[in-house]
């Protein structure tokens, strides 16, 4: 990184003492970012443009971005865009779409101007596939004075044709609040940062947060990890996470072995506060060298941890791929006209697959939690349209029909990882499996090499067996349901039926509790067969549920109060006040967790336990 801004600053050095203005030709964009003077909940971008020969040019904002399989539209949050000549003449500018203005004079045009809204204010929290909301760690935040998350992309646009050229981001901030980026700021004012990046696509991959200071560092072999916390409220702060995300991540680190090169890696941990006008999409979006984090801030800080971990190491995983390991249609973005890749099955499965076998395969949980956890997802995967091409599932993932099975890239694209690792394991007699084959395509390819979609299935298999190309070919491009009995078979590893700890508020995809829409109250559902930990507690049917253990609950929380029982003890104590009949009460107890019976997986076949092993643990 220090090579690039040292050559990009001794370019930009002999561009400026050029002596002949009339033959001058400035390769760069500008762009600063107004921190500061913050006004109607909207911060100013102004954008001292390169030199176009052209007689128009056209401005975009993208309509979307990597990662998020979703045409967002972040033109929607832009406004008053102004263009002006280098005497301060306006010029002919004019939307063209929600995204995109065609700005006349392109000759004489020095810079833009624009005014840019954040996307946590508009959020109405409708929940996956809501096509109003920009998923909130793709979004914005703009809090004057205390907080700025700045995912770059909805905030700075490009020029057509000059997405290759290097962009110049300066922020002048506040100076109590504190930018935290995976990328090196080169002032050393406390008011100002300066950022230089190569391109558009590698500017809007390095998200920034801006808050008072709250952040920790650690080392990881090589890898220096930075982690920034944003608590309304101060709740938590960076301290308190840090030490579950060390261990986490150095066990990714040594699951991963020398497959990644990434020297500096970010997590911008933004926490919500959900009972105001805050942001509702809870969740993690990848970027090559930092994760941008949302969560409630309600959550109790176990029920965090375990959230964090899950999503920070799928996040963290893509460092194999795409950032390693992608095509075309990734490397060249297009961030107006996306054209989509076949191989979600790859980025997100494979990278939710490791999220989940580096826990088993550190010792981070158990043999038998694993495959919960893998038949918690063929049951999800069943539920959709299994019969779908994935491959055409992906390439066609922005429109319908398709675009409503993308939440299965997480069920049955880790799935076909799985398959996948144990086929590899089974002909390799145990030696190799897909971390093996992901190191191989890294080293073939790289970040700065990219494949065509329509090779990679014949490069796997080139790189592997014939059995894995027939695998691929079967149940991933084609529409053939995976029998995944036989491929745990192959491991030793056969179904049964297990137990399980329910939840108390949920059964499957049936709820016990409902909202009064009037009131926000949680209402448990009159006429309904109570689980164990209701009844242990003597709760009915009609009684609202007004606070859990000192903790108001209603529609603003409730997601809280479900994923928090999650994390629940048998025989913990537990003091909850209801309303019952119109009359508030207090129902002191212990926690008896509801238990559930369900289709899961064991080890039986002990002649096949070496080669279960070195999937496992190897």
């Amino acid at each position: 990184m220090k090579k690039i801004i040292l050559s990009l600053a001794i370019a930009s050095f002999i561009w400026s003492c050029k002596t002949s203005p009339s033959t001058s030709k400035k390769e760069e964009v500008d762009v600063l970012i107004d921190l500061v003077n913050v006004q109607d909940d909207k911060v100013t971008v102004t954008i001292s443009t390169p030199t176009f020969t052209t007689e128009t040019t056209t401005f975009n904002i993208p309509k979307t971005v990597p990662g998020t399989y979703s045409e967002d539209d972040y033109g929607r949050y832009i406004e008053n865009v102004r263009a002006f000549d280098a005497s301060g003449n306006g010029l002919r500018i004019t939307k063209i779409t929600e995204n995109s203005y065609k700005i006349d004079e392109a000759n004489k045009l020095s810079k833009i101007t624009y005014l840019v809204n954040d996307t946590y204010d508009t959020e109405k929290g409708g929940g996956f596939g809501e096509s109003e909301d920009v998923f909130s760690p793709a979004g914005t935040n703009i809090k004057a004075g205390e907080n700025f998350m700045l995912n770059t992309h909805g905030f700075v646009g490009y020029f057509e044709g000059k997405e290759s050229i290097p962009y110049k981001l300066t922020i002048t901030h506040p100076a109590n609040l504190q930018g935290v980026s995976a990328m090196v700021d080169t002032d050393d004012s406390p008011e100002k940062d300066i950022f230089i990046s190569k391109r558009y696509a590698d500017l809007v991959d390095m998200p920034l947060m801006y808050s008072k200071p709250d952040i920790t560092t650690f080392m990881v072999d090589d890898m220096e990890i930075i982690i920034s916390v944003y608590s309304p409220t101060g709740k938590y702060t960076a301290a308190d996470i840090t030490p579950n995300m060390e261990t986490m991540m150095k066990a990714q680190k040594r699951f991963l072995g020398p497959i990644n090169s990434t020297k500096k890696y970010a997590i911008l941990l933004y926490l919500s506060d959900v009972q105001s006008n805050d942001a509702k999409g809870f969740g993690a979006l990848e970027h090559t060298t930092s994760t941008t984090v949302v969560m409630p801030e309600m959550m109790e800080l176990e029920a965090l941890q375990e959230q964090l971990k899950d999503v920070v190491s799928h996040e963290f995983f893509h460092i194999v791929t795409p950032l390693s390991v992608h095509s075309n249609e990734i490397h060249y973005f297009d961030f107006i006209n996306p054209k989509m890749s076949e191989h979600l099955w790859m980025y997100e499965g494979v990278t939710e697959y490791f999220a989940n076998l580096f826990q088993v395969n550190q010792g981070l949980i158990t043999e038998n939690e694993f495959y919960e956890r893998m038949s918690q997802k063929i049951d999800q995967a069943k539920r959709m349209d299994d019969k779908m091409s994935f491959t055409k599932m992906s390439k066609n993932v922005l429109k319908a029909p398709y675009k409503d099975q993308y939440i299965n890239v997480y069920q049955k694209g880790a799935l076909i990882a799985m398959c996948m690792d144990i086929l590899i394991r089974e002909n390799s007699n145990g030696q190799k499996g897909i971390l093996n084959l992901m190191q191989d395509l890294s080293h073939e390819y790289g970040s700065k090499k990219p494949f065509k979609d329509e090779e990679l299935f014949g490069k796997i298999t080139a790189l592997t067996y014939p059995a894995v190309g027939e695998f691929l070919t079967k149940y991933v491009a084609g529409e053939t349901p995976i029998p995944y009995n036989e491929f745990f078979n192959k491991m030793g590893v056969t179904e049964t039926t297990i137990e399980v700890a329910g939840n108390p508020f949920l059964k499957g995809q049936m709820p016990y509790i409902t909202i009064d829409q009037s009131t926000k109250e949680i209402i448990i559902i009159p006429s309904i067969e109570l689980n164990d930990f209701m009844n242990s507690l003597g709760l009915k049917g009609n009684d609202r549920i007004l606070a859990v253990n000192g903790v108001n609950y209603n529609l603003d929380n409730i997601y809280d109060l479900v994923v928090g029982s999650m994390n629940w003890k048998d025989d913990e104590p537990i003091t909850v006040k209801i309303k019952r009949d119109g009359k508030e009460q207090e129902i002191k107890g212990t926690i008896k967790m509801p238990k559930e019976k369900r289709d899961g997986y064991q080890s039986t076949d002990n002649s096949k336990k070496a080669v279960k092993e070195a999937w496992l643990k190897g």
